[in-house]
């Protein structure tokens, strides 16, 4: 009797599907910073109101509702005044005559610096909220918040236009870079039983068995993660074996997501057909 065998087919994946998460700078939380820049722009060209730079002990006089005239006291800056108006012939300086806008923008510019570079995980957010409640309800209970009302009413700061242009623009082009160009170098790359690793930029990858891999969520900065971050967070992944290594991804977007898919990714081994 004469026997017949034929090889296996050769080894496959289960499935090739790959999960790639990517750790970004500080810089990402930025964003608000540009966006209220470009919304205040957008008021202050609105407004119409328009700035004049004047010698000091300039006077104006009011003649009717569309003329004024300046008096200063050396005769040579008034002749340096009526050549640059005729020069011009208008003020070019788009300022909004309203100053609390330049008071909240530099009001959100501080926080998101103190946001980024204090962190405060898990319950140090909440004695944080709870604690600027509880000072609210003493400050309305002293009655003291009309005179705080009053005193931020005479914070006048005005920035013009171009002013809140060219900060947001700068600081866009940065983000950009920043998040789709540099923070892109760095990444984790899972596949079902491998997880390749580079965390510098210009350095090369290096791969490492999933087979008593531990991931661990750090707990959440709510300001920073939440608020700014929209979802972000921080892991800790750490490989088994003789060679165990430790590696720590910080601000990466969709955090809850992606660790989903990696423990699930976690549970697949490759198979032999045939």
């Amino acid at each position: 009797m004469a026997t017949s065998s034929t090889l296996p087919p050769p080894l496959t994946r289960t499935d090739q599907k790959e999960v790639r998460i990517y750790q970004h700078s500080m810089l990402f939380y930025w964003w608000p910073v540009w966006v209220i820049g470009y919304c205040m722009a957008l008021w202050t060209w609105w407004d119409g109101h328009r700035m004049a730079i004047l010698p000091k002990d300039t006077t104006i006089h009011k003649v009717s509702d569309t003329t004024f005239t300046l008096a200063v006291q050396k005769p040579e800056q008034a002749k340096v005044l009526v050549e640059a108006a005729e020069l011009e012939h208008n003020f070019r300086l788009h300022v909004s005559e309203n100053p609390r806008i330049g008071a909240i923008f530099v009001s959100v510019l501080l926080l998101v610096i103190l946001i980024t570079c204090v962190p405060l995980r898990g319950l140090w957010s909440v004695i944080v909220i709870v604690t600027l409640i509880m000072l609210s309800i003493i400050l309305a209970l002293a009655n003291l918040w009309d005179d705080i009302f009053r005193v931020m009413r005479s914070l006048h700061i005005y920035i013009n236009m171009a002013g809140y242009l060219f900060f947001s623009s700068g600081l866009l082009v940065l983000w950009l870079v920043a998040v789709f160009f540099f923070d892109r170098q760095t990444y984790m790359i899972f596949t079902p039983g491998q997880l390749k690793v580079c965390l510098e930029i210009g350095g090369g990858e290096q791969a490492y068995d999933t087979m008593g891999m531990t991931i661990q969520k750090l707990r959440d900065d709510l300001f920073r993660h939440w608020i700014l971050g929209l979802g972000s967070g921080d892991l800790v992944v750490r490989t088994a074996g003789a060679q165990a290594h430790e590696f720590q991804m910080h601000n990466v977007l969709n955090v809850g997501t992606k660790l989903r898919e990696i423990e699930d990714m976690q549970r697949e081994r490759p198979t032999v057909q045939g």
